[in-house]
């Protein structure tokens, strides 16, 4: 009699049951998981060839929110439908947990520490004075993650498998002066004004059911790298770090007028000019320690751009960039070594249209910025300043040695010093490649993943408008405020502008709008308040790929659906599915799709700012707002969270 171990747990004897029953006892052993696989790459429960695979994973859609009580939480309805090689099926309910919520008081050893809060250079607490009694700062905008293992972990007290999370906390809405009033008023604003914090939680992962709970939460010290500037989205590197980002980078030339980063540098530093703007806009990499601690460094010669998200390539070298906000451009960063972003090549893309409509297409070529190493561009951002490297100047000087760009929404006819090439690449990334021709004319561009078996990768516009849709430049597409994700075809043997050969396969030649994920604004609000339509995605922001599923993960950052969602886009049947809301006025962030860690799958998704009402949410809020008051911590507290449910494949 064979028999076959599962999770050292469960021993399950082959010729004890009939096939289908040690299918069932398979599943029942990891919680409702099946470890199988997805036709031809999956593995067959059980050992024998006779027993059933998976043959297809399909999600099935919910409906969007209709109650008051769905609207105020994360709600999901929605479910998997798994039909194996025999034509049996199994239908799996995905359900959304909480892993823990900003503001709740977890344990750093002996020590109790406030989720999500803010520390200044120091290490001290940031408090908040402006409400009845001072309390520390905590962050309601949880936004990437990364849960990953590591192969020896020492933390004590963790009962199941030991995982980490990484999770980068945004920014804070507003202080507790505004007393969960929102829109935000201008005094209680927050936005930008402290210094971004990231942590790692160490979970314990149960064996049988793969539920994940919080053994010790670890604040990162970022002070070695001068503090975190606006860390939006993130990614899990292959090589088992996460890559953050410094979204909005602060515009060096014009920083004496920017109140916003005065605030920041006086939180962070005790001083409002202490905080160098070359400092910020960078990549900061982190590094999960055995023990649950971390280290952090930043890479400063990616460029310094409003960096979404990174997502490296199978090469391990090569780095596709989201560059969110207007005028901003399609970066591609080519490492020296493997798995090493300290040194490296940046490019920038060259649209040339071939269609206009429905988003557009184009094919694509890149322009070469430079070549440096982080250490050489700290080391520039540490002792220029903007009157160093460029001259800006706001209308026509009527002088032949000034480039006339777009930037930021606005024209500027812009100079670069001589001799300063490279502080210009990578210091003042956008201006200087907009001067070299490249197609600055990107609007929200968001979230960016790879699908390595196609060699595609898929990157979300958030907005098609402005600099997209306008008559100058490269780009001439139609206006869909409701945004469109776009897929960008892979290659090997491209050459640059200069006829100089690219050291990558996977360099992005063909970039077209995916019909099935381009948005639809209406011409009036729906009876929800929604002016774009609620069956399709409005204003992509957050993107991650299954290789294992064949699904595209669509979270939206939209002020067009009175709820957000999370989508789920079958990249060989087109299928679009909903499968989560998240509470009215919020944002869907923090994604990461987990094919497998110790035989459990999850979709690693938060969400930000519940009850930030806008003039949608006027049909709705009166009901909603008291509920998301009580659910959320008088709009105070997000979630860290999970969809569970789904199969292992």
């Amino acid at each position: 009699m064979s028999t076959q171990v599962i999770n050292a747990q469960t021993t399950i004897s082959e010729s004890s049951a009939p096939q289908l029953q040690r299918r069932q006892l398979l599943k029942g052993a990891l919680g409702g998981a099946t470890v199988l696989g997805l036709g031809g790459l999956g593995l067959t429960a059980c050992g024998g060839s006779s027993d059933p695979v998976i043959s297809s994973v399909e999600f099935i859609g919910m409906a969007a929110p209709a109650t008051d009580a769905q609207r105020a939480t994360t709600f999901t309805s929605a479910s998997v439908k798994i039909t194996y090689s025999d034509s049996s099926t199994k239908t799996q309910t995905l359900a959304y947990n909480t892993i823990y919520k900003t503001g709740d008081s977890l344990k750093n050893g002996a020590a109790s520490v406030v989720a999500a809060g803010y520390f200044d250079k120091t290490g001290a607490p940031i408090m908040d004075t402006s409400g009845a009694s001072a309390m520390q700062y905590f962050s309601d905008s949880p936004d990437g993650n990364s849960l990953l293992s590591l192969s020896s972990p020492t933390v004590p007290g963790v009962k199941g498998n030991t995982v980490f999370l990484v999770t980068q906390f945004e920014y804070l809405t507003a202080n507790n002066a505004s007393a969960g009033v929102r829109p935000t008023p201008a005094a209680s604003d927050m936005y930008g004004k402290l210094p971004s914090q990231i942590a790692v939680a160490t979970l314990d992962q149960d064996k049988t059911t793969g539920a994940l709970s919080v053994v010790r939460y670890f604040p990162v010290d970022a002070s070695s790298v001068n503090g975190l500037w606006i860390n939006c989205a993130a990614s899990l590197s292959p090589w088992n770090t996460h890559l953050s980002s410094e979204e909005y980078e602060p515009d060096a030339v014009n920083i004496a007028s920017n109140t916003m980063f005065q605030a920041f540098s006086q939180n962070l530093f005790g001083s409002a000019t202490a905080a160098n703007p070359y400092h910020y806009g960078h990549l900061p990499e982190v590094t999960v320690n055995p023990d649950g601690t971390a280290s952090i460094k930043k890479h400063y010669g990616m460029g310094r751009i409003a960096r979404e998200l990174v997502e490296v390539c199978p090469d391990n070298k090569t780095v596709l960039m989201g560059d969110d906000g207007t005028d901003t451009g399609l970066f591609m960063f080519i490492a020296d070594t493997e798995k090493d972003l300290s040194a490296g090549t940046l490019y920038v893309a060259k649209w040339t249209q071939t269609v206009a409509t429905a988003g557009g297409a184009a094919t694509l070529g890149w322009i070469k910025l430079g070549s440096a190493t982080s250490a050489e561009i700290k080391a520039l951002a540490d002792s220029l300043k903007a009157s160093d490297i460029v001259s800006v100047k706001t209308s026509d000087p009527v002088d032949t040695s000034y480039t006339k760009i777009a930037f930021n929404g606005t024209i500027e006819w812009v100079k670069f010093a001589a001799g300063k090439e490279k502080a210009a690449a990578f210091l003042e990334t956008h201006r200087y490649a907009a001067a070299m021709g490249a197609s600055l004319e990107f609007s929200k561009m968001e979230g960016v993943a790879l699908n390595r078996k196609d060699k595609v990768a898929y990157i979300a516009m958030s907005r098609v408008e402005k600099g997209m849709v306008d008559t100058l430049g490269d780009i001439k597409v139609g206006k869909i405020t409701a945004g469109a994700t776009y897929e960008l075809k892979l290659s090997a043997s491209q050459k640059d502008s200069a006829s100089a050969a690219i050291g990558s396969d996977w360099v992005p030649t063909v970039m077209a709008a995916v019909p099935a994920l381009v948005g639809e604004d209406l011409a009036t609000p729906d009876a929800s308040g929604n002016t774009a339509n609620v069956d399709k995605i409005s204003n992509a922001d957050n993107l991650k790929f299954s290789e294992k599923l064949r699904t595209l993960f669509i979270g939206e950052d939209s002020g067009q659906h009175v709820n957000n969602f999370l989508w789920a886009y079958n990249v060989d049947s087109k299928k679009l599915s909903r499968i989560l809301s998240i509470p009215a006025g919020g944002e869907s962030t923090g994604l990461q799709a987990v094919d497998n860690l110790n035989g459990f799958s999850y979709v690693m998704s938060n969400f930000q700012h519940a009850g930030d009402w806008t003039a949608i949410h006027s049909v709705i809020k009166a009901g909603v707002d008291p509920l998301i008051n009580a659910n959320w911590n008088n709009k105070k507290s997000s979630a860290v969270g999970y969809l569970s449910g789904l199969p292992v494949l």
